[in-house]
């Protein structure tokens, strides 16, 4: 039986915890503490000196009690807060939804990972339940383009398959597939002129851009794909008499099919570049692969132990397609079986943000309950 005081305290001892991303260093020492206190091994890696962010990946192994053989398995949720998360005021309400005073997000994406981590231990221990080795693998740096995990070596995590707990969605929605993600750097340099002497002998830097925006596939282009422009950054602010030599623009492709994005991006290259020829300006056109896509079916043991797991705590199971990447898809281009488990957040990233205190206990229910089925094996 999950202890929901317990369980509760601890997810408002957390969220107290300031952790803005780039900032982990005092929650960081706060869970070391923690899973050490509950036996488990602790290690952090050495990706802060690439990334830049205040903790690097920890990876906490919790032992094998069983005598048999089982598969080895992980979850994983991050550290870091989106902002305003600086002095977050936790209240629970009278309908059953913590959430913070208003003035700052909650922080449950994803502290409410960690604390359901936190509970499922203890209860495994308290309740003598045998399991194989688990390990909870915790990430910085996620809510800033998945930094902590793309900076974690594949060779800390020794498991066979394994969940995130870090998916908005009701308990029992599982994130069987997620895009890979493209990252687009884009600079048009032009020629500067007066506008109002000799507009003739410049060439706009703005109107190469926008002609080159109008002619991508922007926003849905089919059910597996997206992109967009978001930044777009030239001129002078107040100098209107100028033309515009130089315009840069940021902008992203998606897709749960690899070969999709990178034709996306092709089609974004190509109307740049078809801009620039006609206006005679230079195009500089960067792109990187952030994340790689993953995509299971109900068919594989991730996904069948999941929806049995979720079934037997009285959810009932979804599988869905998620327009966003995840720590999980990190792992799966490790080559390690995730996904993505829905854990009940609501308007996360908002200072609207809230959890229900039921759907902290289910997550650590949940939790138990798949480390009970692996050991049935």
């Amino acid at each position: 039986m999950i202890q929901e005081q317990r369980l509760v305290d601890e997810f408002i001892e957390l969220v107290k915890i300031d952790s803005e991303t780039k900032h982990e260093e005092e929650i960081s020492r706060v869970l070391k503490e923690k899973f050490g206190a509950l036996g488990l091994k602790v290690e952090e890696d050495d990706s802060a000196a690439k990334t830049g962010h205040g903790s690097g990946n920890l990876i906490c192994t919790l032992a094998a009690t069983s005598s048999k053989p089982l598969p080895k398995l992980f979850f994983t949720s991050h550290m870091d807060t989106v902002a305003p998360g600086v002095g977050i005021k936790p209240q629970i309400g009278e309908d059953g939804y913590i959430r913070s005073d208003g003035t700052t997000i909650l922080g449950s994406d994803d502290k409410a990972g960690l604390a359901a981590m936190f509970e499922a231990i203890r209860m495994l221990k308290e309740k003598g339940i045998e399991h194989g080795q688990i390990q909870f693998v915790i990430t910085a740096g996620e809510e800033m383009g998945l930094k902590g995990s793309r900076g974690l070596d594949a060779k800390w995590v020794d498991a066979d398959f394994g969940y995130a707990l870090d998916s908005n969605g009701n308990i029992g929605d599982i994130a069987v597939a997620a895009p890979t993600q493209s990252k687009v750097y884009i600079t048009f340099t032009g020629r500067s002129a007066h506008a109002g002497v000799n507009p003739e002998d410049g060439v706009s830097a703005i109107t190469v851009a926008s002609k080159a925006i109008s002619r991508m596939p922007l926003g849905r282009i089919d059910k597996e794909t997206t992109a967009n422009i978001g930044r777009f950054e030239g001129g002078v602010t107040g100098a209107t008499n100028v033309v515009v030599e130089i315009v840069k623009l940021e902008g992203e492709a998606r897709s749960i099919t690899q070969d999709k994005m990178h034709a996306q991006v092709e089609n974004m290259r190509k109307a740049c570049q078809q801009a620039a020829d006609e206006m005679g300006a230079t195009l500089d056109f960067k792109s990187e692969v952030i994340y790689p896509a993953y995509m299971h079916d109900e068919t594989v043991p991730v996904v069948k132990l999941a929806m049995k797991a979720l079934s037997d705590v009285g959810c009932s199971p979804r599988t869905f397609h998620s327009g966003g990447g995840s720590d999980a898809n990190m792992f799966n281009g490790m080559g390690i079986p995730t996904v993505n488990l829905a854990i009940g957040y609501l308007d996360i990233h908002t200072t609207k943000e809230r959890i229900a205190v039921k759907d902290l206990v289910k997550t650590a229910e949940v939790v138990v309950t798949i480390v009970q089925e692996v050991a049935k094996g």
